[in-house]
């Protein structure tokens, strides 16, 4: 994450700016640019939202979406992957998915890239888990790991490829071992 050089700002404020390319996020009253996505973060992150999508947008459970600016609890943060139950999802005057969402989202998953702190990716997870989300994940593709951060509870540390990834009870359809994830990244 870069920290860009600018006087201080409200939320309300940055929320007011023009979005960048990649995003960035207001954390602490200090406004940081996430890393552009490389090829590891993109293959994942794409297949997680595809893979999710295809267990649980036909039943209307939930919704993955990439990228989405979540603001919430004095920030406004994009996490990699956030994960809505369906009756969660915002929806506009017409009936359509909302732009602006303003709630945690009930999972919350972050791939980590080669330039961006795990320290400020981590409270990022947390600060989603202390305002409603059921659990969070933090991938490290380098070292093909996956910390799961369950609310209230000690993280758990996953390597071994035929570990079953722990998901939200919302999602309990979907099944992914650490195998099957860093799989995706074999071409």
């Amino acid at each position: 994450m870069v920290q860009l050089p600018t006087k201080t700002l409200s939320l309300e404020e940055f929320l007011k700016l023009p979005e960048t390319k990649p995003a960035s996020e207001y954390i602490d009253g200090q406004i940081i640019q996430k890393p552009m996505p490389q090829g590891k973060h993109s293959k994942l992150q794409g297949k997680l939202v595809t893979t999710i999508n295809e267990v649980v947008e036909s039943p209307k459970i939930a919704l993955a979406f990439p990228e989405l600016r979540c603001t919430f609890g004095g920030r406004s943060i994009v996490p990699d992957v956030a994960v809505f139950a369906w009756e969660r999802i915002p929806i506009d005057e017409r009936g359509d998915v909302a732009n602006v969402f303003q709630a945690a989202p009930d999972w919350t998953i972050e791939i980590l890239s080669p330039d961006q702190s795990q320290t400020k990716v981590t409270s990022n997870i947390l600060h989603c888990l202390e305002h409603g989300s059921s659990l969070g994940w933090l991938i490290d593709p380098d070292e093909r790991a996956v910390l799961v951060y369950p609310p209230g509870q000690q993280p758990q540390f996953l390597q071994k490829e035929q570990e079953i990834l722990p998901v939200p009870h919302l999602v309990n359809d979907f099944q992914l071992s650490v195998g099957q994830l860093f799989g995706w990244l074999k071409l």
